[in-house]
């Protein structure tokens, strides 16, 4: 990137008045990839005063947050990463404080952190503790107090992290802009010292963060604070920015390789035969010959169609790149790293076997045990994904292979969305990436992003594939997906001896709209195992009650037809 992103910051804490400071404040910036993947973080947290443990709560918190969440996987998304960090911590607060101090609330702090990644600043907040950014001139608080209010002498901390053992965390995220400066500080510093006075003296040290922090700090003692004083100032140097010609010789370090034939070797991979071409790759069968003991990989290598494409070079590494952060049986794996590439490739592992869709076509209409045990299968895989925040795509039988001991894997990562890596600015912009129209969900077609939901569609449309030998809105192409699935066609139309409630629980995972399938593949796999009576009654509802927008429809057309009948009775 020919902008990297840079802060200025200044901290400062006092005990002020107080015996023991019990505010605690820290930050971290990386200097590896993690400043890409994960970002800058800053924390501030103020113990309870009325918690015994509030001083080792508010250190903690902080510094616990600040290692569990740069050990979140990158594929995360920042809300999710800190979201789980801080339900974690609060949850551990709250068992340590009854453990350790005989009584609820006994580790109780504020707490607030902000995560600058990319092009987006990202705030967390729980407590009294505040956030603010000064932005052309203007001071904003970002944050709102947990407090409640019993009289004008009276209130109490209404939120904080170990106050409870749920935890309702403020989130948003907004855009940021160079030259913006944050401002996080404990109620030490606002209660008493005014919003006008905080935005003078950050424009009077606007090119010095730390002295700015230390005058904050001097002026709450002027003001004559009775807590404990703690601020943060950050200023954004530089974001982030995308520069095409860095990025393309960043993707094109190593070249593409020559043409390859049985016999020749590459990096010690010596190759057997061509498995399969398109005019996007090559994929070979191939010997390891440097392995302790001789093995069998597939190796896969970039079509030199697209070697001036920085956009097919960006999801060819990306492919390796989700591969190497999944682990289940039901994916296929990344061969280990063990040598330096002199050329652009893939190294996955060889499955002897056949394709899911092979197996449909010589197993037509399979039996509901078969067709479960094979979803359940599909499903593990698709859940490891969904967990890492990964949704594959491009979900079809093709892309499913079985092994010699009926162990399926999902293969080619190539279209995957992750949510922590959408998050970055990059100088590649991918349209939303579609599979095969028959499996795909109809979302994408609308130009929509994939979710979980996305993937359970097209798992769904595998299910009724094996029970039917059919797909369940017929042979679909690209320009017309978006509208025509709209109506269901039951499976046991093709196949009567599907019971009911499979049929039901197939038509919930192929709603054409993903609010209305499920939420969870675990529930989808529930109701192919048992009955879903709430299913069934639905199903066996009226139609005016399950869809009264086509009720009308019809009924307007037989008043139609019946006007048109009484007329043309009338003429003759």
């Amino acid at each position: 990137m020919g902008s990297h992103l840079a802060v200025t910051l200044g901290q400062c804490s006092d005990a002020g008045i107080k015996p023991q400071n019990e505010d605690f404040h820290s930050a971290f910036v990386p200097e590896d990839g993690l400043l890409v993947s994960k970002g800058i973080a800053v924390a501030i947290a103020d113990g309870m005063s009325g918690s015994d443990g509030g001083k080792e709560a508010s250190q903690l918190s902080v510094r616990m947050f600040l290692d569990d969440y740069y050990g979140t996987p990158e594929s995360w998304t920042v809300k999710n990463a800190v979201s789980k960090v801080m339900s974690a911590l609060n949850r551990w607060l709250y068992a340590q404080g009854e453990q350790k101090y005989e009584h609820a609330r006994g580790m109780v702090t504020t707490f607030s952190a902000l995560v600058l990644k990319s092009q987006t600043l990202h705030l967390f907040h729980v407590g009294d503790s505040r956030i603010y950014r000064l932005r052309d001139g203007e001071l904003q608080q970002l944050t709102r107090d947990h407090r409640v209010w019993i009289n004008n002498d009276r209130e109490y901390l209404a939120r904080a992290l170990g106050i409870d053992i749920n935890l309702e965390i403020d989130y948003r995220s907004t855009p940021a802009q160079e030259g913006d400066i944050y401002l996080l500080t404990t109620d030490g510093v606002h209660d008493f010292v005014a919003d006008s006075e905080l935005l003078a003296l950050l424009k009077k040290d606007a090119q010095d963060q730390q002295q700015a922090a230390e005058s904050i700090v001097e002026a709450s003692k002027l003001a004559k604070s009775t807590d404990n004083i703690t601020c943060q100032v950050l200023r954004i140097d530089s974001l982030a920015e995308a520069d095409k010609s860095e990025y393309y010789e960043q993707l094109t370090r190593l070249p593409f390789p020559p043409d390859l034939n049985a016999g020749h070797i590459i990096d010690g991979y010596k190759i057997l035969r061509e498995l399969n071409a398109s005019s996007r790759s090559q994929v070979y069968l191939a010997e390891d010959t440097l392995s302790a003991t001789p093995r069998k990989v597939v190796l896969k290598t970039p079509s030199v169609n697209y070697e001036d494409d920085p956009n097919y070079l960006d999801l060819f590494l990306h492919e390796e790149w989700v591969a190497k952060r999944l682990d289940s049986p039901h994916l296929i794996k990344v061969c280990n790293e063990d040598r330096q590439r002199t050329f652009l490739y893939t190294v996955v592992e060889y499955i002897e076997g056949q394709t899911l869709k092979q197996w449909m076509a010589d197993n037509p209409q399979s039996g509901i045990a078969q067709m479960r045990a094979t979803i359940d299968q599909i499903a593990r895989g698709l859940r490891s994904m969904h967990r890492m925040e990964m949704f594959h795509q491009d979900l079809k039988p093709d892309n499913i292979l079985i092994d010699s001991n009926n162990t399926l894997k999902i293969i080619d990562f190539g279209s995957t969305r992750i949510a922590g890596l959408a998050e970055i600015k990059t100088p590649v912009e991918h349209s939303h990436i579609l599979g095969t129209a028959n499996y795909s969900a109809p979302e994408y077609f609308r130009g929509e992003q994939g979710t979980n939901r996305s993937d359970i569609f097209s798992l769904g449309v595998i299910a009724y594939e094996m029970l039917t030998g059919k797909l369940p809105y017929g042979e679909i192409s690209s320009e017309r997906a978006a509208k025509k699935r709209c109506l269901y066609t039951s499976a046991r139309k093709h196949n009567p001896m599907i019971p009911e409630w499979i049929d039901a629980a197939l038509e919930k995972a192929l709603q054409p709209h993903p609010e209305k399938r499920y939420a969870l593949l675990s529930e989808f796999i529930t109701d192919l195992t048992k009955p879903n009576q709430r299913l069934l009654q639905k199903s066996t509802q009226p139609l005016l009650e399950r869809n009264p927008v086509v009720f009308w429809q019809v009924v307007a057309l037989i008043e139609l037809i019946a006007l048109v009948t009484l007329v043309v009775m009338k003429v003759l």
